[in-house]
């Protein structure tokens, strides 16, 4: 899913399809607070440990990190000033005394000395470059030997819901098929293995973490359903309708049939896709490029 932290975008990524408005990191933010049982769950890093959070954004990942993983020094990283001031006051209100340093800085132009980390997270930054197997790889520098990498990333092709509507369904292609033209991909969660394996990392192991909605789940149809998946749909109208891909109309239409989705005879499922990989030790070669 394209719920990537405002502002993060390193050298040779897509445009940021949403943009960085207000409403925007809120949405980040309330997202985050939705999916961080499901998303984060497994996430922890023993105190003293060295982690590396890319493309931190407003903070709203930062956030659940610092407290899964109390006495871990986190070094978060960005390209945004504005994001990263926004992210050190975030932290600093919820988890005060986390051990976070702020790095304003460019993923394939790292400020750090080789094998810097224990470990690294990703979360949402993949889906918006134009090669993220050279990511993967430029971030295998900074990582120990034998250290452990962190990726989470949604996949737009998992989307179901009910009722159907062809309308809803092509208001999400157009959300798309825009990220792909600015040289993203909205889809990468069923590649996290194979760009993981090209980039040089061991043992990856990748599951699946599905989000299913429905009027049993108030919390997951209000914070997920509404102010995530439709509120990400809903930004791009104006890109969308000056691409050409689809008419006012239409947008209009399949909106409304995605919000009644999030109404009391609608369901909504999604799936986001979490892997976790090893960094070979020195002078080990890897297989299956």
């Amino acid at each position: 899913m394209d719920t990537a932290r405002a502002s993060h975008a390193p050298t040779a990524a897509a445009g940021y399809v949403h943009g960085y408005s207000e409403r925007e990191a809120a949405r980040l933010a309330d997202q985050a607070d939705t999916l961080a049982a499901l998303l984060q769950a497994g996430t922890a890093y023993p105190a003293d440990s060295r982690v590396l959070e890319i493309g931190c954004g407003v903070g709203a990942q930062t956030i659940h990190l610092a407290q899964a993983s109390p006495g871990a020094r986190i070094t978060a990283v960005d390209r945004s000033p504005d994001s990263l001031a926004q992210a050190r006051a975030r932290v600093a209100a919820h988890v005060p005394g986390a051990d976070v340093e702020w790095c304003r800085a460019d993923l394939f132009d790292l400020p750090f000395p080789d094998a810097e980390f224990d470990h690294v997270f990703v979360c949402f930054v993949l889906e918006h470059l134009s090669d993220p197997r050279r990511a993967l790889t430029a971030l295998r520098r900074v990582l120990r030997p034998e250290g452990t990498i962190t990726v989470i990333e949604g996949d737009h092709g998992s989307a179901f819901f009910h009722p159907a509507s062809a309308y809803a369904r092509a208001a999400i292609e157009c959300q798309v098929r825009l990220q792909s033209a600015a040289g993203g991909n909205a889809l990468i969660g069923r590649q996290l293995q194979p760009l993981l394996a090209q980039a040089g990392y061991d043992d990856v192991v990748v599951r699946p973490r599905t989000v299913y909605a429905d009027r049993t789940r108030p919390a997951l149809v209000d914070g997920f359903t509404r102010h995530t998946f439709i509120a990400m749909v809903e930004s791009v109208r104006d890109d969308a309708l000056a691409a050409g891909l689809t008419t006012a109309d239409d947008w209009d239409r399949g909106i409304t049939d995605l919000h009644r989705t999030a109404q009391a005879a609608g369901t909504f499922h999604y799936t986001f896709f979490r892997a976790v990989a090893v960094n070979p030790p020195s002078g080990v070669a890897t297989t299956g490029r």
